[in-house]
C-alpha cells in the first residue's frame, strides 16, 4: 500500500488514448466498494467520455480543471447531504479510492476540487456542473477525478520528504519519533 501511495501523484497531461470499459469498470467498482457512515452511501457518480461535455466540464471553476478538456475520462463525484451529514467524507473516501485504483492499474488521475468554488460571479461550480449534466437538485458536486494514460511522468514521493513534525505523540508537541 505505501508503494502505491508513494506512486499517487497528480497528473494533468494525458494520452489521446481511450480507456477499455474493464479499466472504467474497475474505477468504478473501487469507488462503489468505498465505506460509509451508516452504509447510507450518499454518493452518485457521473462517468463522462463526451470530449464536447469534458471541454464544458472544464469550464467549470475560473482556475484549476482546464487540464480535464484533454482527459479521455473525468468522474464527477456528487452526493446527497439529506442521506448523511457526513457527506463529504463519505463522498471523499471513494474520490481518494478512485486516484488509488487509478495508479495500480498504471493511470493518471487529478482531483478537481469543486464543492465550495465558483464558476463565475453568479454560479457555484457545483450548479454549473448540475445543470450541465442535468443533476437532480438535491445533489452537491464534490469534485472531478480526471483519469487518464499519463503523458507526463513525476517522480514518486520521497519518504524523506515526508512532514514528521506534523506528527505528534501522546499530546500535541511531543514528537514522534520515525
Amino acid at each position: 500500500m505505501l508503494d502505491l501511495l508513494r506512486k499517487r501523484r497528480s497528473i494533468r497531461k494525458f494520452q489521446d488514448k481511450k480507456l477499455e470499459a474493464e479499466q472504467i469498470e474497475q474505477l468504478v467498482r473501487a469507488a462503489l466498494l468505498a465505506p460509509s457512515s451508516r452504509a447510507r452511501r450518499p454518493w452518485e457518480f457521473v462517468l463522462v467520455e463526451d470530449k464536447e461535455l469534458l471541454a464544458k466540464l472544464a469550464l467549470c471553476k475560473e482556475h484549476g480543471a482546464s487540464f480535464l478538456a484533454e482527459a479521455p475520462l473525468g468522474i464527477v463525484v456528487a452526493a446527497d447531504p439529506g442521506k448523511c451529514d457526513v457527506w463529504v467524507e463519505d463522498s471523499s473516501i471513494c474520490t481518494l479510492l478512485l486516484h488509488l485504483q487509478a495508479v495500480s492499474m498504471g493511470l493518471g488521475s487529478c482531483w478537481i476540487q469543486v464543492r465550495e468554488r465558483w464558476h463565475d460571479d453568479h454560479q457555484t461550480s457545483s450548479n454549473y456542473i448540475k445543470q450541465l449534466l442535468r443533476l437532480p437538485d438535491q445533489l452537491q458536486v464534490l469534485a472531478i477525478v480526471a483519469v487518464g494514460y499519463p503523458a507526463e511522468q513525476k517522480a514518486p514521493n520521497d519518504d524523506s520528504k515526508l512532514p514528521y513534525n506534523k506528527v505528534h505523540y501522546n499530546t500535541f508537541g511531543n514528537s514522534f519519533a520515525n
